[in-house]
């Protein structure tokens, strides 16, 4: 299962966080086909927005065939595989280092404080 957050300062709409969210989880099988993903209501709560916009992501999602939602059941993940293409990967890329050096920016960090510290940094992946 991912935990899911929303940046309110990206620019992005929260459905499309949610979406691209979920589509990365697939395709890093950190979702894995059958999971079963929070109720509408419950991630509106957890992530504080409309539970509207959680509804968007997830329609959106199923008319691509990545989510199969199951009336009284609950909304899982798809047997359909999800690939992120090196467009999309780029995209998201230049979005998240911009997220980063801004957000460093307000601390008085430069750019190079930041490679120097990505690069001396230990290689291993956070846990969610």
């Amino acid at each position: 299962m991912i935990h899911f957050k929303l940046d309110i300062k990206s620019g992005v709409p929260f459905h499309r966080q949610i979406v691209d969210q979920i589509r990365f989880g697939i395709a890093s099988s950190r979702l894995l086909p059958g999971e079963q993903l929070p109720t509408v209501r419950d991630l509106a709560v957890q992530l504080e927005i409309n539970p509207n916009t959680v509804r968007k992501a997830d329609t959106d999602l199923e008319l691509r065939g990545i989510l199969d939602t199951q009336q009284g059941t609950g909304t899982f993940v798809s047997h359909q595989q999800v690939e992120i293409g090196d467009a999309e990967k780029h995209r998201m890329l230049r979005q998240i280092c911009d997220e980063l050096v801004a957000r460093g920016h307000q601390y008085n960090l430069t750019l190079t404080d930041i490679v120097e510290y990505l690069q001396r940094r230990p290689n291993h992946e956070t846990q969610e």
